[in-house]
């Protein structure tokens, strides 16, 4: 049986942010539980034929010094640009925002495609993570990264009250291939005078990450909400008649894809980066809808789930 000093579980930024933080305070016997095929979480993009999409954070913007130092090194890295906004940045990743993920994991071991099904005290002061396959691998400390909804499902009766008030609202995104130009304007990203239902749409073309011209559309997490219960066909025919107002004379809408994405943007959050949990307080709960007290922004946005990994990471180290 496998023993970690270390478990996360989610591959998301604040799981790979907890991890890079463990690594920089000499904790090094850390392994990252993902479900999906890849790292990211919502740093997430698709490759369509010739082309590439964005189809969870199109961009992240900075307020923190801390953030900011580590985004003038992937500026130096070539890893990241300044896309559009001014005087408030919008930062993007140059090869679409796994590439991001991907950059910053490089070194951190990961098990992927490892779903886990339950969490619970072991032997000997030991946490026992029991994954789907029927393995079970022990460790001293557990930091749970997915969204709370899923995080509850592993820690039943464990949880503090205030964390089951957190919940999420689904976005669904249509990605197109256009076989012509979009006329969305550059760099390639709008949020304006949008239908209603529409939250923003982006040309991967113009933002610089796609060969070919690919359109992501995203609706609202209202929309999500009223439509969730439609087949995906239904929905992706709604969202393509938005996608069309954007094409061209001469342009046609060569192929179409749906996302779904069932926790997207928390619509309650926590005021603290972390909540440590269980008999022993070894498990932390951490991401995106946990913001520090001091987040004016007051929302779920890559640089709370960048802030929370790196808060549970520090809470983690320095118990040793």
């Amino acid at each position: 049986m496998t023993t970690k000093e270390v478990i996360i579980i989610g591959g998301g930024l604040s799981g790979i942010m907890a991890a890079r933080t463990l690594f920089e305070n000499g904790v090094e016997d850390v392994l990252i539980v993902e479900k999906s095929r890849s790292v990211g979480g919502r740093l997430a993009t698709r490759r369509i034929g010739e082309g590439k999409a964005d189809h969870g954070a199109q961009f992240f913007t900075v307020r923190s010094g801390e953030l900011q130092q580590d985004v003038d090194k992937w500026l130096e890295a070539r890893w990241v640009k300044r896309w559009f906004g001014n005087p408030y940045p919008r930062y993007t990743s140059t090869g679409g925002m796994n590439d991001l993920a991907k950059q910053l994991a490089e070194t951190i071991p990961v098990k992927l495609n490892t779903k886990v099904s339950a969490i619970r005290d072991g032997r000997d002061g030991l946490l026992e993570i029991e994954l789907e396959s029927g393995e079970t691998i022990l460790t001293n400390h557990c930091i749970v990264t997915a969204p709370v909804p899923q995080a509850l499902s592993l820690l039943p009766g464990m949880t503090e009250p205030q964390v089951s008030t957190i919940s999420f609202a689904p976005c669904f995104v249509g990605m197109f291939t256009f076989n012509g130009s979009s006329c969305i304007p550059s760099p390639g990203h709008t949020d304006e005078n949008l239908p209603d239902g529409v939250e923003r749409v982006v040309d991967h073309h113009k933002k610089g990450i796609s060969q070919s011209v690919t359109v992501s559309v995203y609706m609202t997490g209202e929309w999500a909400k009223k439509n969730e219960m439609l087949e995906d066909d239904g929905i992706l025919t709604e969202i393509q008649r938005v996608a069309e107002h954007y094409l061209t004379e001469g342009s046609e809408i060569a192929t179409a894809e749906l996302k779904r994405w069932r926790y997207a943007e928390a619509e309650t959050v926590m005021r603290s980066p972390f909540v440590e949990v269980g008999t022993s307080k070894r498990i932390i709960i951490c991401g995106d809808a946990f913001l520090r007290v001091d987040d004016e922004a007051g929302r779920t946005r890559f640089e709370s789930a960048y802030l929370s990994g790196i808060s549970a990471g520090e809470r983690v180290a320095c118990k040793g």
